[in-house]
């Protein structure tokens, strides 16, 4: 008995003996941000804990832990592999799976789940990126219900949400953008989407309608570009070359190198094509940079930038005559001229966090960008260069109020936006075919500054742990001071404008019937200022009766999971009226104006399904299909003396579908196969013309492995328009013919088109951090 006895003591002395005191960081190893409430279970002696707002935990442990959350790719480490920092702290890094139930929003602000949020949003993959070729953004965005983007060529694009949006002439306006903290939505309320390099990015965010307080309440929604971080403790290259149908080029080389406490991140991308049609050659250079370093325990840095150069030329659109018969050449006037651009554009941004407390921080980004653009028109020649300044800062909290959770964060934004612009005449109808376009007499010269502020306030507050609510409210003024520096043609446009401030709350509702079952609803408030060509007269005056478009979105919505959460998705019913709609009317050729004359009335479902048929460790086979349905209307409209009231709204299809299957592998053979179809679109207010509905087939085929430790390859194929289905891929909505000319609504989509490539990866990853 004594020898038991003994037995026993010695054994439960080894074990304490035996036991690691464990402390470290878990962060998300797409973005690098630290993720809260991860459970922690050390297996021998089944302690859990869960990590704080800041991801640290401490915990005994006898020899190997589990780290999970929802959400993120579950993990084991054995801690006596396992090596330490200087500071005595591991760093485990979680993968976020793809499963849009599950997948976890790592806001600025403050992480929640998916299915806790009490707005739509939408959430696209480094994966789902991949999907495709990842030189065109419209494939992918065009897979998000509610979301539609048009592409005329690779430089000329328009992104809609749930119709907000449609009826903007040229490129992408009403929605509000943001690359990390950085604005790509200018003091113009316009967004250069489509420049940015595709292969910098670890995700994108779309929050649909106006219900993103903490960004300016675009009224259409808000997109969120999160830029790709290194790796922890990891030394990487890249390496990715492709090539494709009408001369398609693509050779994108990444470094990426992370320490301790610090990282950086170096991509540099070469993106050309002939183009289909003629004068349609584009040519895109980028460097992307993505940096992070603490300073002591307390304080983080960030720093992320984008440089550009695009040289493109510029096809237009055609006619119904053309675009049915010779798709592949330039608009007449366009080709005459060698319609060109020209762009140098630039971004810089510096984010600083610091945790007051475990319950207390703040975030402020300092950012500034230009742009320098020479762009060629039949009509004229614009030279035009802007510089951009800002400041943003969030106040974040969480306290408890009778036990239960309050997320809150109080901030602001100061916009300053300076513009120049000079137009000049267009000679190229004095000289010979082929010369393109030469530069005659000035005729404008116009300098602005645009700024605008936003003050904001979100709480987010647990009632109970089936109910939760979101408030929130932002405050935004709009401020232009144009000075006109051409007074030869004996007009002045020079003046100081601003619009009334304008206050946009909201309020959202999140309920939890059962594990099943998550309910959401919101009603929310937003506006969009005009653009700059939208306040001004034909005679270049500004016009001091141009209103912003102001409008309410009413919605609810579910998110489910059935069948072992095998099959999950959303569905989301919503009305978004607006009012003081701008309505642009053409003078001469590709000129306009515009003047407030209408209201919409935005009905819509959007249904969203997804299922996986095999889910294994080695790969998944999944089903996925979603669905757009469209009652866009004019509510109340009448142009001089016509009415177009109750007319389709312009720009919006009927609707759009999207369904495909794929196969996702961690090594080995991959691919997918995705369906489109998109109903007829009204080319103009009248609804006398429209674009017939098409069918689009997508398909990519691949090959993964690695060779070694360190190197890993990936060879793929794919093709797009199998079908080679002919289509207008954009409209240019109310055109009007000159001349006795037909309009010119239609831009040709490409026809069936094939690339392949081959990526390949060297990594050095240091034992400090699993993933």
């Amino acid at each position: 008995m004594k020898r038991i006895f003994l037995f026993l003591v010695l054994a439960c002395h080894f074990s304490v003996y035996s036991q690691f005191d464990i402390k470290g960081i878990v962060i998300n190893n797409s973005n690098k941000l630290p993720i809260a409430d991860v459970s922690v279970l050390d297996i021998g002696s089944n302690i859990k804990v869960f990590t704080d707002a800041d991801g640290k935990f401490s915990i005994k442990s006898l020899e190997k832990i589990i780290f999970s959350k929802d959400g993120y790719t579950e993990i084991t480490i054995d801690i006596n592999k396992h090596n330490r920092t200087k500071d005595g702290y591991i760093i485990i890094a979680l993968t976020p799976i793809t499963n849009l139930v599950e997948v976890v929003i790592e806001d600025y602000f403050r992480p929640q789940k998916h299915r806790y949020a009490t707005e739509a949003i939408s959430s696209i993959t480094t994966s789902d990126i991949n999907r495709g070729n990842p030189i065109e953004l419209h494939p992918i965005l065009n897979r998000v219900a509610g979301v539609f983007m048009q592409n005329g060529t690779l430089n000329t694009n328009r992104i809609t949400i749930r119709g907000i949006g449609a009826r903007n002439l040229f490129g992408t306006a009403n929605i509000r953008a943001y690359f990390g903290d950085i604005p790509l939505t200018d003091g113009n309320g316009e967004s250069s989407i489509e420049d940015l390099e595709l292969g910098a990015l670890s995700s994108i965010e779309i929050h649909k309608g106006p219900s993103s307080s903490s960004y300016g309440v675009g009224l259409g929604g808000t997109i969120l570009f999160r830029p790709q971080f290194a790796n922890t403790n990891t030394s990487e290259s890249e390496f990715t070359t492709s090539f494709g149908s009408y001369g398609l080029r693509r050779v994108l080389a990444k470094a990426a190198i992370s320490k301790e406490k610090s990282n950086v991140t170096v991509l540099y991308s070469n993106n050309h094509t002939d183009g289909y049609r003629d004068n349609n050659e584009y040519d895109r250079n980028t460097v992307t940079l993505a940096s992070g370093f603490d300073i002591g325990k307390k304080n983080n840095f960030s720093v992320i930038g984008s440089y550009v150069n695009l040289n493109a030329g510029i096809p237009s659109s055609l006619n119904q005559e053309n675009f049915e018969n010779n798709p592949r050449q330039a608009a007449f006037t366009w080709g005459r001229a060698q319609g060109n651009e020209d762009v140098d554009y630039g971004i810089l941004g510096v984010t600083w966090k610091h945790n007051y407390n475990p319950k207390i921080s703040h975030n402020t980004s300092i950012f500034g960008s230009f742009r320098n653009n020479d762009e060629s028109r039949p009509f004229n020649i614009l030279k035009e260069n802007a510089t951009s300044f800002g400041m943003r800062n969030r106040v974040l909290g969480t306290h408890l109020i009778a036990n239960q959770e309050l997320n809150w964060t109080l901030g602001g934004e100061l916009f300053l936006d300076y513009y120049t612009g000079k137009t000049f005449e267009n000679l190229y109808q004095d000289f010979p075919s082929g010369t393109g376009s030469v530069q005659g007499n000035q005729l404008s010269d116009l300098d602005e500054k645009r700024y605008y502020y936003n003050i904001f306030a979100e709480t987010k507050y647990k009632i109970s742990e089936k109910f939760k609510v979101n408030l929130g409210v932002n405050l935004n003024q709009t401020f232009f001071d144009i000075d006109d520096q051409f007074l030869s043609d004996g007009e002045d446009s020079s003046g100081k404008f601003d619009y009334d401030p304008i206050l946009s709350p909201k309020i959202g509702i999140n309920y939890t019937l059962n594990p099943q079952f998550t309910f959401y609803g919101n009603i929310a408030h937003g506006f969009s200022t005009p653009t700059t060509s939208e306040t001004l007269l034909p005679d270049g005056l500004f016009n001091p009766d141009i209103k912003p478009e102001i409008g309410w979105n009413y919605e609810i919505g579910t998110r489910y999971s059935l069948l072992h959460d095998k099959l999950y998705g959303s569905v989301s019913l919503y009305q978004f009226r607006v009012k003081d709609l701008l309505v642009s009317r053409r003078t001469v050729d590709d000129n306009f104006f515009a003047i407030n004359a209408g209201k919409t009335t935005h009905n819509g479902a959007e249904i969203e399904l997804n299922f996986d048929i095999i889910k294994v460790n080695s790969g998944v086979l999944k089903f996925f299909f979603n669905a757009s349905i469209y009652d866009h209307t004019f509510d109340n409209f009448t142009d001089l003396d016509n009415d177009f009231s109750d007319n389709d709204l312009t720009g919006v299809p009927s609707q759009v579908t999207n369904s495909g299957i794929e196969f996702i592998a961690q090594k080995g053979f991959y691919g997918n196969l995705s369906f489109q179809t998109v109903g007829k679109i009204p080319a103009n207010d009248a609804n006398a013309s429209f674009s017939k509905n098409y069918e689009l087939l997508h398909g990519k085929i691949g090959y993964k492995n690695s060779i070694g430790s360190h190197f890993t390859y990936d060879l793929f194929f794919g093709a797009n328009n199998i079908l080679d289905t002919k289509y207008a891929s954009q409209l240019q909505i109310n055109a009007r013919g000159f001349g006795g000319n037909a309009p010119r609504y239609f831009y040709p989509g490409l026809p069936f088109n094939a690339y392949g490539g081959i990526n390949i990866r060297y990594s050095l990853a240091s034992s400090r951090q699993i993933n």
